[in-house]
């Protein structure tokens, strides 16, 4: 009878989950004109090229900018994709330090067409990466799912829902007008709970790191957003702040946010990391040692956790780090002070976010710890009850 429950609860909850998720689709997407993302009506498209003959070649090597080539090319090119597919012409493509796609014959590009008057003109945007990037993803796919097995399988279909949530849902409602916060944090909890319950199923583990990841991530967003009004720091600080208020003008989007919805979709991946391996370690050892009370298992859980929040700490660091290393290497060239660098909006901004969300990490370890601990030795007790009650 029990496990007839437990499928009923189940069945139901999936029920309600995929019309939910259904709604926020719908919403997110009614109002989308037919070009939203082909850009039908949009004078300027992008398509696929070829580069057929290389026609003239002026380009040097430039030893001052590390052996990049600057100058001018003459290109005969072919279209493959769009409704010019097949169609060849001449392009020039000049090579400066900011823009600089050398071209060879053979070499796939991204050209763009600007169309006026049923003519166009093409020129040449950047390389075509989809083959190498599109590798890249299938050869991550399958390890996770040769090495990870079942779980690895899972976790993929996990990554793919938040992918579908955040392209699919959150860009296209925020995009709207929608308030950022309070739909970032349903993203996130939404997010949450299906990407640990694909993992691990319905059970006190899984229940456990949900809880503890939600709130991680809440705190982080909690603080990025005081600290940002103390610091004067919001969204319209950002570097594509200017360009994203020429667009806000159209749609109503609200950008003031952006940064605390960024931090929360950042930190949330490390944030279940740490969760799920703190409840999981729990959840581990009251198996091995059922004997074990709530306070010992929250003792481990936090011994565990303070080995996961230093690497995870170190990750997100490195990583925001890593993010803004060109802006310190070029700031630090024109010798300005260090007082002023840490005042610098970008890197102010870098810093809340990275220090943010270890925040969060930090406390989701006693958060998990205390709930896990509690929640293991919970069905324990009622067990002991009801045994008791029988005696």
């Amino acid at each position: 009878m029990d496990k007839r429950k437990t499928l009923i609860i189940k069945v139901a909850a999936g029920v309600i989950f995929i019309a939910f998720f259904s709604i926020l689709l719908f919403l997110a997407n009614q109002d989308n004109p037919e070009n939203y993302k082909t850009g039908t009506n949009s004078p300027v498209k992008y398509v696929k090229a070829k580069v057929i003959d290389v026609l003239q070649d002026n380009t040097q090597t430039d030893e001052n900018s590390e052996g990049l080539k600057r100058g001018h090319q003459l290109l005969e090119i072919m279209i493959l994709s769009g409704e010019h597919k097949g169609e060849t012409q001449i392009i020039d493509n000049y090579l400066g330090l900011l823009y600089n796609v050398y071209a060879k014959e053979g070499t796939r590009i991204i050209a763009r067409l600007d169309t006026h008057e049923g003519e166009f003109i093409a020129s040449i945007y950047n390389y075509d990466r989809s083959f190498l990037i599109y590798g890249i993803i299938i050869l991550f796919s399958a390890l996770l799912c040769i090495i990870g097995g079942k779980k690895g399988f899972m976790a993929l279909l996990g990554l793919v829902f938040t992918i579908l949530c955040v392209m699919n849902i959150l860009v296209p409602m925020i995009s709207k007008g929608v308030p950022v916060l309070p739909l970032t944090i349903l993203i996130v909890i939404v997010t949450t709970i299906v990407c640990l319950v694909l993992l691990d199923g319905i059970n006190p583990k899984t229940f456990s790191a949900i809880t503890g990841t939600i709130l991680g991530v809440l705190v982080a967003g909690i603080l990025a957003y005081i600290i940002g009004k103390l610091a004067h720091i919001s969204g319209l600080n950002m570097e594509e702040a200017e360009s994203m208020l020429l667009v806000a003008t159209d749609n109503g989007l609200k950008i003031r946010n952006l940064l605390v919805a960024g931090i929360l979709i950042s930190a949330l991946g490390a944030v279940m990391d740490t969760g799920m391996s703190i409840s999981s370690a729990i959840y581990e050892l009251h198996t091995v040692n059922p004997t074990m009370k709530a306070l010992a298992l929250f003792q481990s859980g936090m011994n565990i956790g303070k080995d996961a929040m230093g690497t995870m700490a170190n990750t997100l660091i490195l990583a925001f780090a890593g993010s803004s290393l060109n802006l310190v290497l070029m700031i630090f060239a024109y010798g300005i002070p260090f007082s002023q660098i840490i005042n610098t909006d970008l890197i102010a901004i870098e810093l809340i976010r990275a220090i943010t969300a270890s925040i969060g990490i930090i406390l989701s370890v006693p958060i998990v710890a205390f709930i896990g601990s509690r929640v293991m030795t919970r069905k324990d007790k009622e067990h002991i009850v009801k045994l008791k009650k029988n005696l």
